[in-house]
């Protein structure tokens, strides 16, 4: 036993693997180690002594982890009357922009996503966004986009051959060489029919605002970056 070193040792602690002979010692390392006794699913295991417990132990972990989100996301707190009132009044704003904006039931992935708010004192909305770079298969998720930035300046992080970061320029290369009037910014027409998919081009030029106005939103936007010179499946309304 390594509190008591008298007796025999029967038991060993999950947590820091210290041996004990009696509920009594296991009590004193406790108090003394100020350890919980329950063990670390997060510790680390070298590659060596990995197991196929290990990896049976991390993926019950993970399951956990995922259940444990989604019961918060539909904890009552979220259902409460002043999370309503929110979204109430982010819709409202919205349909006075001419934007048709819908959300989702609470449980759904992007209804748990969308950051987008409306600041009352600039009058104006930062948007929750997602652009999609389909030729090179890459999604970024923008958060707090305000509506009165063009899409070419939301772009420029990205595609921009100058401005943009040095890692997302590399793995989006094939943009980034091509030159700006060959790239496209689509975004789908919701309620249609499946195999109904249409898009509508926006203006590079213009505003995040002016391009959402008399349009379906469902909880934030998704704005599809492709190139002209290059075939993709996207039918634009209108073609």
């Amino acid at each position: 036993c390594e509190t008591c070193s008298e007796e025999e040792a029967k038991y060993r602690c999950p947590r820091c693997m210290k041996y004990s002979c009696s509920l009594l010692c296991v009590k004193k390392h406790k108090l003394a180690l100020s350890c919980n006794g329950v063990r670390d699913k997060t510790a680390f295991v070298s590659v060596n002594e990995f197991t196929d417990l290990n990896l049976l132990s991390d993926y019950r972990f993970l399951e956990d982890v995922g259940r444990t989100a989604d019961a918060a996301a539909r904890h009552p707190t979220v259902h409460s009357p002043t999370t309503k009132k929110l979204l109430y009044c982010l819709r409202n704003k919205a349909r006075r922009c001419n934007i048709d904006l819908r959300t989702l039931p609470i449980g759904f992935t992007k209804r748990r996503e969308n950051s987008t708010t409306f600041n009352f004192m600039e009058k104006k909305f930062y948007w929750h966004l997602k652009l999609v770079f389909p030729h090179c298969h890459a999604e970024y998720t923008l958060k707090g986009v305000p509506d009165d930035k063009t899409l070419t300046d939301i772009l420029k992080p990205y595609i921009d051959p100058v401005e943009s970061d040095p890692v997302v320029c590399q793995r989006l290369k094939i943009y980034t060489v091509s030159p700006q009037s060959d790239v496209q910014i689509l975004m789908k027409i919701e309620n249609r029919k499946q195999n109904s998919i249409r898009y509508n081009e926006l203006d590079a030029s213009r505003s995040l605002l002016d391009n959402l106005k008399g349009k379906i939103i469902i909880e934030y936007p998704t704005l599809f970056v492709v190139l002209k010179t290059l075939k993709n499946d996207m039918v634009v309304l209108g073609q």
